[in-house]
């Protein structure tokens, strides 16, 4: 079964926490803390490689979860990493954050990886807390939690060539022909129901790759036919080869039919090397069609007649794409944005540490990226824990907030999970 599109949800690790732990050892006094720091939670990667060729084994993976990292221990033992996950995908695999469809990655060569949900990194344990006036601190670092994003994966085919055209105008015959492909031919539209591929090889040694598109129909760019599903498969084609039936009363407004759900599509097709294959030139009539769109078409595209079955204008046109594809360029996918520099200047105000929303009569919610990832690192099951939030939150100003926002003793006050209460 040929899948080409999975959507699933990842989590990476969350890092181990830090150990509190003191060394007690007989005829050792005083020796001091000794907790270890936490193991880094596992990171999650796709890994593009040439023994997949579809994403069947995504279909039914709802969620993939990375293991978290070992608390650290005593006699400042750090905890164990956890292992990476790393998920195989067939090369031309592209993958976007859901639901904003955000390009994250284009595996389009072998061996390439890409680390999609990062593991968060481990709590630093109560040993690296000591100080010349705390030499017996009992606080310690919570391990940060690992990124956890909704992606989709979707396989854009890698191949030179893409063939197009309407329904049963021969394509299939025609890969058939040049190829080991054995696509199903039949005399009925939509007999290609996926996309098939097969590689080309010439008398000279040369080779490339040609990719047999299920048939277009007008309004295939918008979702009609099988269209919609498989366009995406010819956006890394450099060169396309249109294929015209001569059977038909008008093939030149087939090709002007085609060409506009191509350009509809967008990805740059119409700028692509086109060459027009005129198929089924078997008698006089059709040989009059071909003539008549050669010379229409003279001075804009490279027009060939072609009778796949007789194996008749099969070599000259193959060579002639051999011959195209030597020039034809490489359109990326997608552009891909400059490593952004960050400058950060003293006198730019930086983003709130924290904000404060009323979210009842006599209730508050304490919120921001900095705050709460400063929650998640502090353990606060010791009492030096919690008098270090409780200090830290103080020291940041929420207290003179909470007061400016109306607040009176006995309010209740959440940051995350925590619950406390106000009093001035």
């Amino acid at each position: 079964m040929f899948i080409d599109k999975a959507r699933m949800t990842l989590k990476a690790g969350k890092g181990g926490d830090g150990c509190i732990s003191f060394w007690r050892e007989k005829f050792v006094e005083r020796g001091g803390p000794d907790g270890g720091n936490g193991g880094r939670g596992g990171s999650i990667y796709f890994k593009a490689v040439n023994d997949a060729s579809t994403l069947i084994k995504y279909k039914h993976a709802h969620k993939v979860v990375a293991e978290d990292g070992e608390k650290g221990y005593k006699k400042k033992m750090y905890g164990r990493a956890a292992e990476d996950i790393i998920l195989p995908v067939p090369v031309g695999t592209v993958i976007f954050q859901e639901p904003e469809h955000l390009f994250l990655a284009d595996l389009s060569q072998e061996g390439q990886m890409f680390r999609c949900a990062k593991g968060g990194r481990g709590g630093r344990g109560n040993f690296c807390f000591r100080s010349s006036t705390n030499r017996a601190p009992r606080v310690a670092e919570n391990g940060m939690p690992g990124e956890q994003k909704d992606i989709s994966l979707e396989l854009k085919l890698l191949a030179d060539v893409g063939l197009v055209g309407l329904p049963s105008v021969g394509k299939s015959t025609f890969l058939s022909v040049i190829s080991q492909a054995k696509p199903e031919i039949a005399d009925y539209p939509f007999t290609t129901l996926s996309p098939n591929l097969g590689v080309v090889n010439l008398s000279d040694s040369s080779s490339f790759v040609v990719a047999d598109l299920p048939g277009l129909i007008e309004g295939a760019s918008q979702g009609k036919g099988l269209g919609l599903e498989f366009l995406r498969h010819i956006e890394r084609c450099r060169v396309i080869i249109h294929m015209l039936d001569m059977t038909h009363d008008d093939p030149l407004n087939d090709f002007e039919l085609i060409n506009n759900e191509l350009g509809t599509y967008g990805f740059n097709l119409l700028k692509r090397p086109m060459i027009v294959a005129c198929t089924k030139v078997e008698d006089a009539e059709s040989t009059k069609k071909y003539l008549e769109i050669k010379e229409k078409l003279k001075g804009k595209y490279d027009v060939y007649p072609l009778c796949s079955i007789l194996h008749e204008g099969v070599k000259e046109l193959l060579y002639h794409v051999k011959d195209v594809l030597k020039d034809a360029p490489t359109f990326p996918l997608y552009e891909q944005k400059d490593e952004e520099v960050k400058v950060y200047d003293a006198h730019v105000d930086l983003k709130p540490e924290f904000e404060i929303r009323r979210t009842g009569a006599h209730r508050f919610e304490i919120y921001g990226e900095r705050i709460e990832r400063t929650y998640q690192l502090i353990n606060i099951s010791t009492d030096e824990g919690l008098m270090k939030l409780i200090s830290t939150l103080r020291n940041i100003g929420v207290d003179d907030k909470l007061r400016e926002l109306g607040a009176v003793d006995g309010d209740e006050v959440i940051l995350c999970d925590f619950e406390f209460e106000y009093f001035e």
